[in-house]
């Protein structure tokens, strides 16, 4: 039996998130299944996937542009897989602490696509992120790298086990 294919395909700009992604996919494999981590500006088509794992990073509270154009271009077949929704971006220890809401424009996403679930994860601010606000925000000490491996491992285990998971039995047809 041919493992099942899952797509992971992430929106980053400056590569936390593609971090994120990475993981995941990682993760997936590790548990079996076959994982392919894309750019969601690569992403075409997702008929060949048996599920779909989408996330983007945050920036003023909207998901990264290749990210809303991939569900945007794709969402007729994202609609009929098995689809999960992340987030990253906060820079500190929030989505650590406490679930946190997705963002207006991504649970609009979550709903019209039929999304499992979706998860945010923290992001990372670091020396080497580009930009001035980037760096200006490191220099007086609110940067970091909040990303969880642990956490993102987790997630991506609990997609993993229900993606594998036998489909109930249908019901027995009356007579």
């Amino acid at each position: 039996m041919n493992p099942k294919r899952v797509l992971v395909a992430y929106g980053s700009k400056h590569g936390a998130t593609a971090g994120i992604a990475d993981e995941i996919g990682r993760t997936l494999r590790a548990d079996g299944l076959d994982a392919v981590v894309l750019s969601a500006a690569d992403v075409t088509d997702v008929s060949g996937y048996d599920g779909v794992v989408l996330g983007g990073a945050l920036y003023a509270g909207m998901w990264n542009g290749a990210a809303r154009r991939c569900a945007r271009r794709n969402a007729d077949q994202l609609r009929h897989r098995p689809l999960w929704l992340f987030s990253s971006g906060p820079v500190d220890r929030s989505a650590e602490e406490h679930d946190i809401r997705p963002a207006p424009g991504v649970a609009r996403r979550i709903k019209r696509l039929g999304a499992r679930e979706h998860m945010t994860f923290g992001g990372a601010l670091t020396d080497e992120t580009p930009g001035v606000f980037a760096r200006s925000m490191v220099r007086s000490g609110k940067g970091g790298d909040f990303r969880n491996p642990e956490r993102i491992q987790a997630w991506a285990h609990h997609i993993g086990t229900e993606l594998t998971a036998p489909a109930p039995p249908e019901a027995p047809a009356r007579p």
